[in-house]
């Protein structure tokens, strides 16, 4: 996998707008905005081309990415499972479990990414315990959601 750290990227991007676009996030939503600060000061962007392979299914992952720019499919072969934009996150299960990816992630646009990696974001949620709970806030509700879908699909 190929990295593109967008230097002009970092300069052009300032920190305020790194924590906006953190608050606007769902993952972040809860997180009070000083500390939203600290999480910005550790994400890197990050460019992508259209058609570009972010992560493959398989791959060990220690990464989680936001998009601040563009659209990103995630899908297993051929089945595109959902498409992101704007604010939205994926790969976060890598930051609190480094298991293989359980799916590809491939830019559908020119992309611009904020990668947040596991061990500078490990060392925040030690001094930091609200990021944690508002991860685990947000996991727990998507855990829940897919029971729900499971079990619509078992009564169909």
């Amino acid at each position: 996998m190929k990295h593109h750290t967008d230097t002009k990227g970092q300069s052009d991007l300032l920190e305020i707008e790194k924590v906006i676009i953190l608050k606007s996030s769902v993952l972040f939503t809860e997180t009070p905005e000083e500390i939203l600060v600290e999480v910005a000061q550790i994400l890197k962007p990050i460019r992508f081309a259209e058609g570009e392979a972010i992560f493959e299914k398989g791959e060990y992952g220690d990464k989680m990415y936001i998009i601040y720019e563009g659209e990103v499919s995630i899908h297993d072969g051929d089945h595109v499972l959902s498409t992101l934009g704007r604010r939205d996150f994926f790969g976060e299960l890598a930051l609190l479990d480094p298991e293989p990816r359980s799916a590809s992630a491939t830019a559908r646009s020119s992309c611009l990414l904020l990668e947040l990696e596991q061990t500078p974001f490990y060392e925040l949620m030690a001094e930091r315990n609200e990021v944690s709970n508002g991860i685990m806030k947000v996991l727990a509700r998507r855990i829940r959601e897919d029971n729900i879908k499971i079990m619509e699909l078992h009564s169909d």
